[in-house]
């Protein structure tokens, strides 16, 4: 029971921080979490530890929680590791993927190409329907490379770029997604491993650069906000 509990206030908990709930640097309080779902104090203390290490929560040296605090720095070194990471694990891909492996990319690249990126209720946001298969083509990519801890890695980053899209993943006219992510498909199917990973690195590049924007954006607009409601 308690189990099922935790999974529970884990995944509500989840939830509320990707869609941006709490914001950037908030406190998450153990009490007021428990007393909000009507659960224990260890319940709502196991859920915190597990989304501490997604990377979802801080946990600081009072023993508390919050939710990563939001800065520039923290982007560009989620950034750098991406680049450091990713463009290996899908050159090792390339190298060690199998036919199934091909079909899994091939279904995974149609999905995110016939799944609009808005709608008209997420404004200049991305939809949670094409932020889900976006991060199934990116993964399945690398999943060719058979390495449990990389893929691990990988989902980590992922998780904390996906923080930083919340605030800064807005409409972007002037990049072509859709061609960069078929350039990506078309090199790894090819069995270009060099092409495939030069394709991923400035993929990646562009979108650091995108997302370093809209978060200084933001955060302007945030703080704008804020000193007109004080």
């Amino acid at each position: 029971m308690t189990q099922m509990l935790s999974e529970r206030v884990h995944a509500q908990l989840r939830d509320a921080i990707m869609r941006g709930e709490h914001a950037p640097g908030d406190a998450l309080k153990p009490q007021v979490l428990a007393k909000e779902r009507g659960v224990s104090l260890a319940v709502v203390r196991e859920a915190l530890v597990r989304l501490a290490g997604e990377g979802l929560a801080d946990r600081l040296p009072n023993r508390g929680f919050a939710v990563p605090a939001c800065s520039d720095r923290r982007w560009q070194e989620i950034a750098e590791a991406r680049r450091a990471v990713e463009p290996v694990m899908l050159r090792m891909s390339v190298e060690r993927g199998d036919v199934d492996w091909e079909a899994r990319v091939r279904a995974a690249h149609h999905r995110l190409s016939r799944t609009p990126a808005y709608e008209p209720e997420d404004g200049e946001f991305y939809s949670a329907a094409w932020a889900e298969a976006h991060r199934a083509f990116h993964r399945t990519l690398l999943e060719g490379c058979g390495n449990d801890v990389l893929l691990e890695t990988f989902d980590r980053m992922w998780t904390a770029s996906e923080l930083a899209r919340l605030w800064s993943a807005r409409r972007n006219p002037g990049r072509d997604g859709v061609r960069e992510h078929r350039l990506l498909e078309e090199a790894a199917l090819s069995r270009d491993a060099d092409a495939a990973a030069e394709v991923l690195a400035q993929h990646l590049t562009l979108t650091a650069e995108g997302l370093t924007e809209g978060l200084t954006e933001g955060l302007t607009e945030g703080l704008k906000e804020g000193a007109g409601e004080a």
